[in-house]
């Protein structure tokens, strides 16, 4: 907005003149200046709350995300501990039998490693045609172009292969470089030839010797391991039904080592109140944000999201969520573990009401289900948030209708910026003219007292 003409005090009238304009422009303009500076608090206000609902949300489905992790589960009734992790890694699901195992691993299962013949360097050429690597009776195929180095097919094939497990570098170990091929896939049968193109040509029933291509080590072997004295054999180090209920990694061979399953309360606890810690931050958050309260003088405040429609229909659907019974099983709701709503909407857990759930009701084990199955809590919770929370979805839309009368209201600023600025100009030009005018009748006035007074002298002279 340009500077107003700003007029001193009238020389002709001594009046302020920039005091009675700026009085008489807030006068006409006053009212909805106010209303636009309300109006666009309350606006950014919501926005920042919009925001913040939105980042609560987000940060209670991280949560839930975690707790419902398939590779790392929570809510599992049983718990498995190795008297040795260094040699055997144990975890428990909620069909495990509580127990003690003695395990020795006799044999880990190994992966293929081969290697091609000695090449003079990474940059060294190698002809056109199609790789082909063959690996439990399967062939894998990867394209080699024109123009193509020993660098450039390793990257071809762990472009190409790294999904299937396979995988290439080059190692120079002083005298050339050859390019050697890994894989992931463990077990007897799995080691790698390569055929195709005649400077790659690896065979696996070959071991590596002098500049010749050929396996590195052993043949892949099965993993050879005793359970409670019977023997078992696997392709993989990660036995997950040898035992029911029970998933054992191997991780080196070494003597017996013992396996513990026994009850997981305090771990079925732990994630529990994880997930009523996190319904809780939320609703704690959402409350703030709707929330009255009382300043210094006694004025009621507003939270930024007050009366908003949007906040309480999201409560409003996650709560209804908690209280769905579901069926099947003697645990079909969370007042059963001690979970209720309070007066406050928040959860509040019993701890006295939940070990005696574990305990004299046996229902550990359908916990897990009730929160993460298809149907279970967190699923519906996920549910409830996705319209809120997905692109394009409730707050958004929200935040761009704020987003919209916020520039409203700067528009409605900026048209009466100039309004203020050309009646602020107009005034004062008037006044000017008036100040300028009441100086010419004064200087007038002036000029006739001053004739009146000389005549009357010269009449007392004569």
């Amino acid at each position: 907005m340009a500077s107003p003409i700003i007029a001193s005090i009238g020389t002709g009238s001594g009046m302020d003149i920039g005091a009675v304009v700026k009085v008489l422009v807030e006068s006409d303009t006053g009212a909805k200046a106010n209303q636009i500076a309300r109006q666009t608090a309350n606006n950014s206000a919501m926005i920042s709350g919009v925001a913040a609902l939105k980042s609560a949300l987000a940060t209670y489905q991280s949560a839930l995300k975690k707790l419902n992790d398939k590779d790392a589960p929570s809510f599992l009734a049983f718990a498995a501990t190795s008297a040795n992790d260094k040699l055997v890694g144990a975890t428990a699901n909620n069909s495990a039998v509580p127990g003690n195992y003695q395990v020795e691993v006799l044999k880990l299962a190994t992966s293929s490693r081969v290697a091609s013949k000695v090449f003079s360097g990474a940059d060294a050429p190698i002809s056109e045609g199609t790789l082909e690597i063959t690996q439990n009776g399967k062939i894998y195929k990867v394209e080699v172009g024109a123009d193509a180095t020993l660098q450039s097919v390793r990257d071809s094939i762990n472009s190409t292969l790294g999904k299937d497990g396979i995988t290439a570098n080059i190692i120079n170990d002083g005298t050339g470089s050859r390019l050697v091929f890994g894989s992931t896939t463990t077990g007897k049968d799995s080691d790698i030839s390569v055929a195709g193109i005649p400077e790659l040509v690896i065979n696996n029933t070959d071991e590596m010797s002098g500049d010749a291509a050929g396996r590195i080590g052993a043949l892949a072997i099965d993993a050879e391991v005793k359970i409670d004295g019977i023997a078992v054999t696997s392709k993989s180090n990660k036995l997950d039904n040898t035992i029911s209920g029970l998933s054992l990694d191997l991780k080196a061979e070494g003597d017996k080592t013992t396996v513990t399953v026994g009850v997981n309360n305090d771990g079925l606890k732990k994630d529990v109140q994880a997930f009523v810690d996190a319904y809780n931050a939320l609703v704690k958050t959402a409350t703030s944000l709707t929330s009255t309260s009382k300043d210094a003088n006694g004025n009621t405040v507003l939270g930024p999201l007050t009366g908003d429609p949007t906040t309480r229909s999201l409560l409003a659907s996650l709560r209804s969520e908690l209280a769905i019974a579901q069926t099947g099983g003697g645990l079909t709701s969370l007042g059963q573990l001690g979970i209720n709503t309070t007066k406050e909407g928040t959860l509040e857990f019993n701890d006295v009401k939940f070990t005696a759930a574990l305990n004299d009701k046996k229902l550990g084990g359908e916990v897990q289900a009730l929160f993460t199955q298809d149907d279970g809590v967190i699923a519906r919770m996920n549910k409830v948030m996705e319209p809120f929370l997905q692109s394009g979805g409730t707050l958004d839309k929200r935040n761009d209708a704020l987003n919209r009368s916020q520039r409203y209201l700067a528009s409605q600023q900026e048209a009466l910026d100039f309004r203020i600025e050309s009646l602020t100009n107009s005034l004062t030009k008037k006044y000017i003219a008036m100040d300028v005018a009441v100086g010419k009748l004064k200087a007038q006035g002036d000029s006739i007292t001053s004739l009146f007074d000389a005549l009357n002298a010269q009449a007392k002279k004569s």
